[in-house]
């Protein structure tokens, strides 16, 4: 079978572009039918041969938070009526992206090993907006084992000043 990414990629763009001006609105929906979409048990629901496309589609619509407009109906029912309901985190993950690149801005993730208000989260965006040299979507994930500090992912570079990371640095040092 062919790889997610592959097959996600003729959705994301074909999203992208019937989006238009609606881009967070639709990042925003096709994030909600994404995570309920990575859920197993509708997984195995959805992969049963007794199951018919519009149950699948009742189910992922009624467990949807938000009322969905037409649009996300259609994208929704087409993906599934494909078959492609598994790929559907992935063609929300490359819409996410290709929104990102078109407004010049990355998707970011501190983690923390306590939550950070909201004051203290607006000076780290603003510092790592000025080191990165551009806009950042900043969410926060609470990872006990830092101990302090935080991690910052920006796509594919790392930025650890937690605690854990300097210990591993001292013991590498002193085992070195």
């Amino acid at each position: 079978m062919a790889e997610l990414a592959t097959i996600a990629r003729p959705y994301a763009e074909a999203l992208f572009k019937a989006a238009g001006a609606d881009l967070g609105g639709t990042a925003a929906w096709v994030s909600e039918l994404a995570e309920i979409a990575a859920n197993p048990q509708l997984q195995q629901f959805a992969d049963n041969p007794k199951v018919t496309v519009n149950q699948v589609f009742d189910v992922m619509a009624g467990v949807a938070k938000s009322a969905l407009p037409d649009t996300a109906k259609n994208f929704l029912r087409t993906v599934i009526e494909n078959g492609r309901l598994a790929a559907l985190p992935e063609i929300a993950a490359q819409f996410r992206a290709l929104k990102n690149a078109q407004s010049g801005s990355s998707d970011t993730v501190v983690y923390s090993a306590f939550p950070i208000d909201g004051a203290a989260l607006a000076d780290v965006a603003a510092a790592l907006e000025k080191r990165f040299g551009r806009k950042l979507n900043v969410s926060v994930e609470l990872e006990p084992a830092l101990i302090g500090g935080i991690r910052v992912v920006v796509g594919d570079e790392v930025l650890d000043t937690s605690v854990k990371a300097r210990l591993e640095q001292m013991k590498m040092a002193l085992t070195a």
